[in-house]
């Protein structure tokens, strides 16, 4: 194939302006049937370019560097015959995977800086994060219910990921039907952590319909019982099934899976959480993550020179010291810029996908700062408004760009141990959907805890407390709660003469 690095440029002018028609009048048919959407298409004529020039990037990509991707298939399917013997494969794309041991450069010494193929690394990563950036910002832009489910499904893909990693295909023959009992543990661990996080979310949504109220309130009610048996009914099953000669196996699959579920759901259900909280600690940490990952691997493609950890020995400190300041003045602006959004910044209190409007609070409320005895007489801005949140968000920065890679670095560790160079091979350039979500799963259980500490009002708020007569009365109950907190109001007027009860 004759790689003449002309020919996509020339694809790329000849269809820019068809791309930049054809984007604008699709744009323009969602906003006749969706006037909503005029808020982010209709006003910001830059974003329409900005997402043609995107997807011409991407046309760009697949037309210009076809030929090297053809050649790293090429070259992944020669080290899969290399690596034929390791254990625990069951097929030959999971192979080709595997790291091979021959040289530094097999071994991941080579820094980014020398690599020869780099540049080929680098616009194969871009392309695959030009897509994945735009659906999720498609995501985000449909709402709270959407991001709920684009997290399970991520959630299936690293377990089935993770499944693979230690199954054997002599073992599974001899067990037909063994798989599903790994799927009964991770939809019961679905049904137990999502049962107990979105159960306010549950029954605010059901409660115009009397019936359905009852029914979602009384599975919620008994929703631990209704897990457990579920769990032993899968402790049963698996005792069943026992085999002789597959014991060990057997049981390292059982104790692998109960790893599995609680390195899936005890981490990235958090970000379930952050989502309904307020989309704003979801999306910005989320955010920051990504904005160090990038920042660690354009400083570390240009200036890498010192390897920082042997675990993973493409990361320098370069990398990690301009990823780090680049990560907190992220943190500081976009939380400015986030906050100013109703959309972000009010929790979801059911499971409807309808525009919010709340009051955001005076975390959100920018404050007046003087800077005049703290900058030189030259610096133009002495007043300034920030946001509250924002002392916040340098927080969630510095967690980021500091502590949060080393979930990176304990997945390497983990994928140095079973002799492989990525989870999968979902994402080109990239890896699976767990490489992607290493530092994600840290990055949002202490999101989470930071809101629970030090946002979240410790006290009982009225939302709270309405949460638990919904979940856990009855109507009638709930009826008489109301007459006699009715009368108590009452007695307590004529009492104090209150001027509030006039």
């Amino acid at each position: 194939m004759d790689e003449n690095p002309a020919q996509p440029w020339l694809v790329l002018a000849t269809t820019a302006p068809v791309g930049v028609v054809s984007l604008r009048g699709g744009i323009a048919v969602v906003c006749r049937h969706l006037p909503h959407a005029r808020i982010v298409f209709g006003r910001k004529p830059w974003f329409i370019v900005g997402l043609a020039m995107a997807a011409l990037g991407a046309l760009y990509l697949e037309t210009g560097f076809q030929g090297s991707t053809a050649a790293m298939e090429k070259e992944t399917s020669n080290s899969s015959d290399v690596s034929a013997s390791h254990v625990g494969r069951v097929r030959n794309r999971r192979r080709a995977n595997e790291v091979t041991t021959d040289g530094n450069k097999a071994n991941g010494q080579t820094l980014l800086v020398s690599d020869r193929n780099k540049y080929k690394s680098m616009l194969i990563r871009t392309y695959s994060t030009v897509w994945m950036i735009g659906g999720f910002a498609f995501l985000v832009y449909m709402g709270h219910l959407y991001i709920w489910a684009m997290v399970v499904v991520i959630q299936i893909f690293m377990a089935t990921e993770l499944f693979n990693l230690l199954r054997k295909s002599s073992e599974e023959k001899q067990l037909p039907g063994f798989r599903l009992l790994n799927w009964h543990f991770f939809f019961t661990a679905m049904l137990f952590t999502y049962g107990r996080f979105l159960s306010r979310e549950l029954v605010n949504t059901v409660s115009s319909d009397h019936l359905l109220y009852k029914l979602v309130s009384g599975l919620i009610k008994y929703q631990m019982f209704i897990c457990y048996f579920l769990y032993i009914s899968g402790f049963v099953w698996f005792i069943l099934t026992l085999k002789k000669k597959t014991y060990k196996y057997q049981f390292k699959q059982y104790a692998w899976t109960h790893m599995i579920l609680l390195t899936v759901f005890a981490q990235s259900s958090f970000t379930v959480a952050n989502i309904f909280e307020g989309m704003f600690w979801f999306l910005l940490p989320a955010s920051l993550i990504v904005i160090n990952d990038i920042a660690a691997y354009l400083f570390g493609f240009f200036l890498g020179r010192t390897p920082l950890i042997k675990l993973s020995p493409k990361k320098t400190w370069e990398g990690f010291i301009g990823a780090s300041v680049t990560t907190i003045i992220s943190a500081f602006l976009l939380a400015n810029v986030m906050g100013r959004f109703q959309w972000f910044t009010c929790p979801r209190k059911d499971l409807s996908t309808g525009w919010l409007q709340c009051d955001p609070g005076p975390m959100f409320k920018p404050e007046h700062y003087y800077l005049g005895d703290w900058v030189p007489h030259w610096f133009p801005w002495k007043d300034v408004f920030l946001m509250p949140v924002q002392w916040h968000a340098l927080a969630l920065g510095l967690f980021a760009s500091i502590i949060a890679p080393f979930g990176g670095f304990f997945a390497s560790g983990f994928k140095r141990a079973f002799k492989i160079k990525d989870f999968g091979d979902s994402i080109p350039g990239h890896g699976g959907i767990t490489d992607r979500m290493d530092c994600q799963m840290v990055m949002a259980v202490f999101a989470y805890i930071y809101h629970q500490s030090f946002i979240s009002p410790h006290n009982f708020s009225v939302d709270a407390i309405l949460d638990q007569i919904l979940r856990n009365l009855t109507y009638e109950e709930q009826r008489n709660l109301y007459e006699q907190l009715g009368e108590m109001l009452g007695n307590l007027c004529k009492a104090d003469k209150l001027a509030a009860c006039l």
